[in-house]
């Protein structure tokens, strides 16, 4: 407990930069319950003041909480979603950062999440590097990922600009992962086209034993194969869910690749592609789905 007690301290001290004064609400569902509970309690040692909120598991990432937990929410400065499922991507995440309040989301995250790696990272480094990443995605165009012997998905992002997710929180209304380092970017709508091989995870279903090659065709994925592209489109559904939502860059150098979508996404050498909602990062894709999948050691090709 002790570990976990110091590394919880530690995040607050370096990550955070709000006063004791503030109200922290930690939320989760009943998958993640018991790890929640501690982390409320590492807080509790700490002497900030915490409530605790239990929600039904979400059956996706994207899929709004209760409404009575989205409610919630707006009674606090600071919330804390540990959940099976990412609540990221979704409106009550929006409403409470419009309404001052910032919301830290840990979807996946286990005990060994927290005390190894990308958790561990020393996030003055991470911060920089995520900066650097997302305004080089602002100034491009179009970004070309490579992969496997000779797949090519070219994704045109003109016009829209990056986002970071540092891990650290320096203003009110904040919002992101933890752990964190990915700088992240809504592609323009409709344009994206070609293939690319997910050789890494895929979120809601874990590390994949082979490759999975994806078909997108004007900014929808039309063809995913294997049983785990079968999986995949399932969780996507038959509408907006299928639309390319999201071009990702891992910048934690500290981040491993487990299976857990939460740090897969953010370490070194990988790239990700999300499909469904984006509207709450500058798109214009509202869904109630969003999946990311890992692809490691691409190639990029960027055009300004």
């Amino acid at each position: 407990m002790k570990d976990f007690q110091n590394i919880v301290a530690n995040i607050m001290e370096n990550n955070f930069f709000v006063e004791k004064t503030v109200v922290i609400l930690v939320l989760t569902d009943k998958s993640t319950e018991n790890l929640a509970e501690k982390f409320r309690n590492a807080l509790v040692a700490e002497e900030w003041n915490v409530d605790f909120h239990v929600m039904d598991d979400r059956k996706k990432s994207g899929e709004e909480p209760p409404v009575e937990t989205a409610e919630k929410m707006l009674n606090y400065d600071l919330v804390f979603c540990l959940t099976k499922h990412s609540l990221t991507h979704t409106v009550a995440r929006k409403n409470a950062n419009a309404n001052g309040i910032s919301v830290i989301t840990m979807p996946g995250i286990t005990e060994d999440m927290f005390l190894k790696g990308a958790m561990s990272a020393d996030y003055s480094v991470v911060e920089k590097e995520t900066n650097e990443m997302t305004a080089k995605l602002t100034q491009m165009n179009n970004v070309s990922i490579f992969t496997g012997d000779r797949y090519k998905l070219s994704i045109p992002i003109k016009g829209r600009d990056g986002v970071p997710s540092t891990g650290v929180f320096r203003h009110k209304a904040a919002s992101g992962n933890l752990p964190s380092g990915e700088a992240f970017i809504a592609p323009v709508e409709g344009g994206a086209t070609g293939e690319i091989e997910i050789n890494g995870s895929i979120a809601g279903i874990g590390l994949v034993d082979e490759p999975v090659l994806l078909t997108v065709k004007q900014g929808r994925l039309v063809h995913a194969t294997g049983e785990v592209g079968k999986r995949l489109l399932e969780l996507l559904g038959d509408g907006d869910g299928r639309l390319l939502g999201e071009l990702g860059i891992g910048t934690n150098y500290a981040a491993r690749l487990t299976g857990k979508i939460l740090e897969d996404e953010k370490a070194y050498n990988t790239v990700h592609v999300a499909f469904g909602s984006n509207h709450t990062f500058g798109g214009t894709i509202k869904t109630d789905v969003h999946i990311d999948c890992v692809t490691k050691k691409p190639t990029l090709e960027w055009n300004d």
